[in-house]
């Protein structure tokens, strides 16, 4: 029996944009069982000048000084309902001392306590479960403001690897981690990681919107033969095994090599455009994937070995597996689940070597393996998780008492 009336996000991460964002896929998927209120990522005043003279894109300029209601009601592709709300405009303090941070914080609590409160009588919200997405900077002094019932952390990185997110997130983390009733992580090394501080530490891992990325499989057999095709799928930042990339690229010049989204890192783009068989596509909204996806013959995760990386499940993997295509990755963290199915190599060389193994793996019977495994972690299976753990919190699901 819930508890709760309601789920309140409080993320950093924009409801809208140009790839699949893990939060805002679970908050669709639980939009279809639960009242979702997403409150937008906050935007500063420096974001609003910077919007005004054209130097950055998307920032909801009407929303942010209330000349168009900042509150939305977006019917969902899966059914489901929610509301999404744009903060007022913030005080940009990122850059401050701690000290002064912690003074400014509050200006800008208020200003988001206070328009969240609104929406909250507006939607008749009173008890709601609030899910803060990788923002305990706003999370801590927020907590008992909401009349929550229970607040969830959803960790879905490691705060210390950002240098942005770090220079105040994770000393607020840590405290945050203690006062919350539980924290969710999105791989289980994260998870392992968070819980000497949250004892209630849980993995709900990384899932993919299956429908839309199994389209890539059904328009596979309509595309012309020619030069195989190995692609990348996402930002390509400082993650990227760049050494190991070249060496593929380099010794393969038979295949052509497809970066698809924002490039970053500059060495990504410096050390690689001289090679005519590589090529770079720039970033394309989810529903626009699909079709560039069926012209790969293969993908790829070749990210670097490290303490950051050792926390990601990346939702790549996923994504090109409902598209029926082999994968090859680099062991940069646990990827056990995937045994069989994604190959896995750690030299520039086994890599180049698994990558052709890969481009000749098109049996009926291993794409249809490949498919299967992305629809067992599909959104929908990892929102039954995530309510699986909510059910766990006795301040947000009661437990029914016998008769």
């Amino acid at each position: 029996m819930k508890q709760f009336d309601s789920i309140i996000c409080i993320s950093q991460t924009p409801w809208q944009g140009n790839f699949q964002k893990a939060i805002v896929q679970l908050m669709t998927e639980l939009s279809t069982r639960h009242r979702v209120l997403y409150v937008d990522y906050p935007y500063t005043l420096k974001d609003g000048v910077m919007g005004v003279l054209g130097r950055q894109p998307n920032v909801p300029l009407r929303e942010m000084v209330n000349l168009r209601d900042p509150l939305t009601r977006k019917t969902l592709d899966n059914g489901g309902e929610a509301y999404i709300w744009v903060p007022p405009a913030i005080l940009p303090i990122n850059w401050m001392s701690a000290d002064a941070h912690d003074w400014f914080i509050q200006w800008n609590i208020n200003r988001l306590v206070s328009g969240i409160r609104q929406v909250m009588r507006r939607l008749n919200m009173q008890r709601p479960l609030v899910v803060n997405a990788f923002h305990p900077v706003l999370g801590l002094p927020m907590i008992g403001q909401l009349n929550e019932c229970a607040t969830l952390y959803y960790c879905f990185d490691e705060i210390t690897a950002e240098a942005w997110m770090n220079r105040h997130g994770s000393r607020y983390e840590q405290q945050y981690l203690r006062k919350v009733d539980a924290v969710v992580t999105t791989s289980e090394t994260l998870r392992r990681a968070k819980s000497a501080l949250q004892p209630n530490a849980f993995c709900v891992k990384n899932g993919v919107n299956f429908a839309l990325f199994n389209q890539a499989q059904q328009l596979i057999p309509l595309q012309p033969a020619g030069r195989p095709v190995v692609g990348y799928l996402g930002m390509s930042d400082s993650r990227i095994n760049i050494d190991l990339v070249e060496f593929c690229v380099r010794t393969m010049p038979e295949t052509d090599f497809q970066f698809i989204g924002e490039v970053v890192e500059a060495q990504v783009r410096e050390r690689l455009s001289g090679y005519l068989n590589v090529q770079f596509t720039p970033p394309h909204r989810p529903a626009e994937l699909p079709p560039l996806l069926a012209k790969l013959n293969a993908a790829m995760i070749p990210y670097v070995c490290n303490e950051h990386t050792y926390t990601i499940y990346p939702l790549k993997i996923n994504e090109y597996l409902a598209a029926g295509l082999p994968v090859v990755s680099t062991p940069f963290s646990l990827l056990d689940d995937f045994e069989g199915v994604v190959e896995l190599a750690d030299t520039p060389e086994r890599f180049a070597q698994a990558l052709q193994r890969a481009l000749a793996d098109t049996s009926t019977q291993r794409v249809q393996q490949r498919v299967d495994m992305a629809r067992a972690n599909s959104w929908e299976e990892r929102a039954r998780e995530f309510e699986a753990v909510i059910r766990q919190l006795p301040a947000a699901w009661a437990q029914e008492q016998p008769v």
